[in-house]
């Protein structure tokens, strides 16, 4: 029997978990009415999941779409781990809001007593690991879980409570990260270097070692489901010319998803490039590039004739209308070139870290060499809505780099990037919560 959070938090670890997470249930929330994971979109980037895609479901004598996604779910006791193999998120645009649903069915070690009541005090527990599996645990309001979780005073990321891997850590992930940030802060210069994956620091000597120097500091290796992180927080650098004026280099790129629709995807890149794309600037012979900004705030490119829309969401609400709607590249007479749906979009965007801490870095050769500020960007609790609401204001843009090179070729060279950007200074927009803080 797991008599106290100690031994529930070793249960969690035992099988895997590396972020573990608290729920307290409303009576409400019960296999019957779901379990709700808070209003917005929030939760999508806190518990993993597979692809975002359309359900027809019948609700009293009508057929209504809703859009769904999987998660591979395990319950969790001392006999082992118990999976149920219908477990899945559910989105209400409409509120909007997410719930978890089919965490019972099909599965024999199913606390089903627990979630098939409508009790007060009871708490839902999810094990996150490496590779993406969520773990479950519930308990009830007289288990002595519950009452050393009610005790204690535990961060909170929207409607759930962030627990430790262990009660012996000696601080929060967010103070540890801060600390370790201060201490790379005070190391000054840093021999460009890349973490292996046996754990040794290898000297690094390309361009783009910013990152990659930070990470080894913080130990940090990739992994196989997201970005690597430290407990729990994406770390990202980006380049100043000083440490005063903290003008970034360059905006951040949120993420890269290729197009899933129009002549992009249908036609191939190669006849995309033929009709939108534009000889290089530069003069470089038999190469073709697709560039430029576009967003919904601007008309036609002046070189590739494309504009941005933005369908199935009302910028007034702030709510998707249309599930399937999404973003696309038109031309002056309305054909598709480049599309992508809410649901593909929202399957990349939900791999970002609910927490992000933004680093300055400063750099020098020879040899390469990195120094980190002391102003941090601390960001919490990302939101697709958000970055919908940004996207429709321009603040975040497409930015493509999509070339042909040897185009006359019978094996011409296609290189595919489609960037989604912003300035550092829009960033905050894309986060509930952001705090500055100052490592000295």
């Amino acid at each position: 029997m797991v008599a106290s959070l100690e031994q529930f938090l070793d249960l969690m670890r035992y099988y895997g978990a590396h972020r573990i997470y608290a729920k307290h249930l409303s009576p409400n929330d019960n296999s019957k009415n779901q379990v709700y994971l808070g209003g917005g979109f929030a939760a999508l980037n806190i518990i993993p999941h597979g692809e975002v895609y359309t359900d027809a479901s019948e609700k009293a004598g009508s057929v209504r779409d809703r859009a769904k996604a999987d998660v591979e779910f395990y319950w969790i006791n001392e006999e082992g781990r118990h999976r149920a193999p219908d477990a899945n998120l559910i989105l209400y645009p409409k509120y909007p809001e997410v719930r978890m649903s089919g965490f019972l069915k099909g599965c024999k070690g199913a606390p089903s007593k627990l979630l098939t009541v409508r009790d007060e005090g009871r708490v839902m527990f999810f094990g996150v690991t490496r590779d993406g599996v969520v773990l479950g645990y519930v308990t009830d309001a007289d288990d002595p879980i519950t009452k050393e979780l009610t005790a204690g005073n535990w961060p909170m990321l929207g409607v759930f409570t962030e627990l430790p891997l262990s009660l012996d850590l000696p601080a929060d992930p967010k103070t540890i990260l801060l600390d370790e940030l201060r201490r790379i802060y005070q190391l000054n210069w840093i021999m460009s270097q890349k973490l292996a994956k046996d754990g040794t620091k290898a000297p690094y000597a390309a361009r783009n070692g910013g990152g990659y120097t930070l990470e080894a500091e913080l130990g940090i290796t990739p992994n196989g489901y997201a970005e690597p992180d430290f407990m729990g927080w994406e770390v990202k650098q980006y380049g100043v010319n000083n440490f005063t004026a903290f003008r970034p280099k360059s905006p951040v790129t949120l993420m890269t998803p290729e197009p899933t629709g129009g002549i992009y995807k249908s036609e191939g890149v190669a006849e995309f490039l033929k009709r939108f794309g534009y000889a290089d600037q530069s003069g470089k012979e038999d190469r073709f590039n697709f560039g430029g900004r576009y967003d919904c705030t601007r008309g036609h490119h002046h070189l590739t004739g494309l504009r941005m829309t933005l369908t199935g969401y009302d910028a007034a609400t702030g709510k998707i209308s249309d599930i399937e709607g999404g973003m696309a590249l038109v031309s002056a007479t309305d054909a598709v070139a480049a599309s992508w749906t809410f649901k593909s979009l929202m399957t990349h965007w939900n791999r970002k870290h609910a927490q992000a801490a933004y680093v300055p870095s400063l750099s020098r050769t020879p040899p390469p060499e990195y120094s980190y500020g002391a102003q941090v960007l601390l960001c919490e609790q990302t939101d697709f809505l958000l970055f919908l609401k940004a996207f429709s204001t321009g603040t975040v843009y497409y930015d493509p780099a999509v070339k042909i090179e040897k185009a006359s070729s019978a094996k011409p060279h296609i290189k595919r990037r489609s960037q989604f950007r912003v300035a550092h200074a829009g960033l905050t927009q894309l986060y509930q919560k952001n705090e500055t803080v100052l490592l000295y």
